[in-house]
């Protein structure tokens, strides 16, 4: 992820942990959907470079789809096939700790074909990371937070 040095680590007071945190639980969260085997049966013909956003922290990352495999980068992708954007972080991470099916927060950008294809990608992350928040631990037990 990037973000601006100009802005503390600090996450806003509205959520219970740091931005380093909120990275973290992030890239773990993205290695749990990545072992989803029904997702990846469902993705295994798709190559598919997304860049994620959330606004109000200036942090950006690339998820990339390669025939059922999911890779994570910390920097944004120049050209982008499918760009997802939340004007707040909060609206982010509510969605994964509240379920929301409808995200409000969020915009698309891209091709609508591949917003559909997306959807099973973003869902299970969202599970995925709703499971992180309540559980915020790797795969060694220590603390993401």
């Amino acid at each position: 992820m990037v973000e601006d040095d100009s802005y503390s680590n600090e996450a806003p007071s509205s959520l219970p942990f740091s931005k380093r945190a909120a990275r973290r639980m992030i890239q773990r969260a993205f290695v749990l959907t990545g072992r989803d085997k029904k997702l990846r049966q469902h993705i295994r013909e798709i190559r598919l470079t997304t860049l994620w956003m959330l606004e109000d922290w200036r942090f950006s990352w690339t998820v990339i789809i390669d025939r059922g495999r999911l890779a994570f980068e910390r920097r944004p992708a120049r050209q982008p096939d499918l760009t997802l954007v939340w004007h707040s972080a909060k609206a982010f991470f509510d969605r994964a700790e509240f379920s929301t099916s409808v995200p409000e927060d969020l915009v698309f950008a891209g091709e609508r074909a591949q917003q559909r294809v997306f959807a099973p990608v973003l869902n299970s992350f969202f599970e995925s990371l709703g499971h992180v928040l309540r559980n915020p631990v790797d795969e060694e037990g220590e603390s993401l937070l």
